[in-house]
């Protein structure tokens, strides 16, 4: 019998849809997080654990040839202190106890967010990161430790998602989805004309796999390559919901102004790099994971909100009625923002 794959954050979004897609080929696979997925098959081994503790991860690391690292505190958490302890020193954890069990690849999937809102698109592997707030900054330190960890022998490949959607994702998107799905407006910024790359979790987790079996430490930017603008992403969705909700601008300037004051008093989900790119433009040039990996993302970003909004409107009962998951997987409070649909 082939040897398990580890997935760190196995019970989150992402590490869970990735789990099952692994599965569907063969893999025997390894779950290691916090608390158990509702959803786990009996056939996936589950080892309870923190990735901030050394010796619970090296446990779980214990004959794995291959881990996937997905843990991570997400920008919805909106603290510096979890950023530093789970994404940066959990990371490191992860690494050392991956070189200790001879591990033979590592996949860390990091974040668009190491690049904060870029000068020049589209974004390439070459393009110098500059984080501007907590959560980019901790990724990119994360990456400086995989960087190391490949300096001491270690086989890692970097995968960095444009944001994710597909269907079963929530955090923020659930707000947006449930104002299309009662018929309030919702705002861009500006004129909305900034194109925004997303990327979808089937195509994302099919680039985790492709990368896994290359051998060879290597970084790779991943997001679909049929996206346009924010309005017209956003336009698609009303029309398609056909609820009566329309997308209507709001000046930038004094939204993020906004967005940045309710966040810090706590008024509001929106963490600081929602603020600073809800309006501008990001988009990653994926030729690099084309060309090695032979990777071509399916789903395009108008086909992707589609399918999550309808998963979303089909599933809403039991999402609402669902004990918290993790921020991907669970409804969020809209705070401040019920108030704020009002008047669009």
């Amino acid at each position: 019998m082939n040897p398990p794959v580890l997935i760190t954050g196995g019970s989150g979004y992402f590490g869970a849809l990735l789990r099952d897609r692994l599965r569907a080929r063969g893999a025997a696979v390894r779950i290691f997080d916090l608390r158990d997925a509702d959803d786990r098959s009996p056939e996936v081994e589950f080892q309870a654990g923190d990735i901030r503790d050394p010796a619970a991860i090296a446990r779980a690391c214990a004959g794995c040839a291959t881990v996937y690292h997905c843990v991570a505190q997400v920008p919805l958490a909106k603290d510096r202190e979890l950023f530093a302890s789970v994404n940066v020193g959990g990371t490191g954890n992860l690494l050392q106890a991956a070189r200790a069990a001879r591990v033979a690849k590592v996949i860390h999937v990091s974040s668009s967010a190491i690049f904060g809102a870029p000068k020049t698109n589209p974004v390439t592997e070459a393009t110098a990161p500059v984080p501007a707030e907590a959560y980019g900054r901790a990724k990119l330190a994360a990456e400086e430790l995989c960087r190391q960890a490949v300096a001491a022998g270690l086989d890692v490949t970097i995968i960095r998602p444009r944001t994710i959607m597909g269907h079963g994702r929530l955090g923020i998107f659930q707000i947006l989805f449930e104002w299309i799905r009662t018929g309030y407006n919702v705002p861009v910024l500006g004129a909305g004309d900034n194109r925004y790359q997303f990327v979808h979790a089937d195509d994302l987790a099919e680039a985790c796999r492709l990368a896994a079996e290359r051998p060879g430490p290597a970084t790779y930017n991943c997001g679909t390559d049929d996206f346009g603008t924010m309005r017209e992403t956003l336009a698609d969705l009303c029309a398609h919901a056909g609820t009566g909700a329309r997308v209507r601008r709001v000046p930038m300037a004094p939204a993020v102004a906004f967005m940045n004051l309710t966040s810090r008093l706590g008024w509001s989900p929106l963490g600081p790099y929602h603020a600073l790119m809800y309006g501008r433009s990001m988009y990653f040039d994926i030729t690099r994971a084309r060309t090695e990996l032979g990777w071509q993302p399916r789903h395009s970003n108008t086909a992707m909100f589609r399918h999550s909004y309808d998963w979303y409107v089909q599933n809403r009962e039991a999402i609402l009625a669902a004990r918290e998951a993790s921020h991907h997987r669970s409804a969020v409070k809209q705070g401040v923002l019920g108030l704020l649909k009002h008047f669009l």
